[in-house]
């Protein structure tokens, strides 16, 4: 299957985690799945900015991006991040590659728009295309691609994307079977309960009721989107459950509602079948 796996980049900041989650990822490659890695590393990024003197901006919560700012992003998505995942996968017996959107021009961006001004964010982007020539040579050669949330602009640019955006994106070009959500938090929470399963038309209202907020709602939006462009299932799990997740077994039938019990985190579909549990089922 071809499957889309985005982390989080707070799990990447501990050395633990990153090597437990590519020896999970180098398995399920090592079983014939083709993936794809998309990852973030917002955290960092904002430590290094501090440690670095530069002076974060915002325009109505979202961060401006200079060219400065931007530099910055580079080095710590595209280089120090990115090396050290795909370090960790290929030291687990499965080679993988650093791809980043400049590499055969892999992701391309436009310059995202806020209150009708294109580029009052800086270099702030929405991934608009994928090199899906190139990513399919990676996998006939048994390469797992791994890349940062950085797209390429119509000006040569790089440009700074919402890693669950870009994930999303990706899942909808490379026509995924499966979108995977790495993250800190168990899943989609009402309260203290994880959701276990949930349906598109469901999200509109866990939004408006303000049972989900900040980082979540990005994520189901995106989840939203991949969902509606073919993608069966997305599953948003916490990385310390990522064995469950990943499990190549879990990768052999078409999802199904009917066992989103049996793992952890929160399954998102499409629609549910009216054999299925209850819509909202928590754990």
């Amino acid at each position: 299957m071809r499957i889309v796996i985005k982390f989080a980049g707070a799990l990447l900041e501990d050395d633990a985690t990153v090597w437990s989650l590519a020896r999970q990822v180098a398995r399920l490659a090592q079983e014939g799945h083709k993936i794809l890695i998309v990852h973030g590393g917002g955290r960092l990024f904002t430590a290094t900015l501090k440690r670095m003197a530069i002076e974060s901006k915002f325009i109505a919560g979202l961060r401006v991006t200079d060219r400065e700012t931007r530099d910055v992003a580079v080095m710590v998505f595209a280089g120090l991040l990115n090396k050290k995942l795909t370090a960790a996968i290929s030291a687990e017996g499965q080679p993988a590659v650093g791809v980043s959107a400049a590499d055969a021009r892999c992701f391309v961006a436009e310059p995202m728009v806020h209150n009708e001004v294109e580029g009052r964010l800086g270099f702030v982007g929405y991934l608009t295309g994928l090199n899906a020539q190139f990513i399919e040579s990676l996998w006939r050669e048994k390469l797992l691609p791994v890349a940062p949330c950085l797209g390429l602009g119509p000006d040569n640019e790089l440009y700074n994307i919402n890693a669950d955006h870009m994930a999303a994106a990706c899942a909808e070009f490379v026509e995924a079977d499966h979108l995977i959500y790495l993250t800190d938090v168990a899943g989609v929470l009402d309260g203290e309960k994880v959701l276990s399963a949930i349906s598109c038309e469901e999200i509109a209202r866990l939004i408006q009721s303000r049972v989900v907020s900040g980082g979540m709602i990005l994520k189901l939006e995106a989840a939203k989107r991949a969902l509606q462009s073919g993608v069966r299932e997305v599953h948003i799990v916490g990385g310390g459950s990522a064995a469950a997740a990943l499990a190549p077994g879990r990768f052999v039938t078409a999802p199904t509602k009917t066992t989103s019990l049996e793992l952890p985190g929160t399954r998102v579909f499409r629609e549910f079948s009216s054999a299925g549990h209850s819509a909202s089922a928590a754990v």
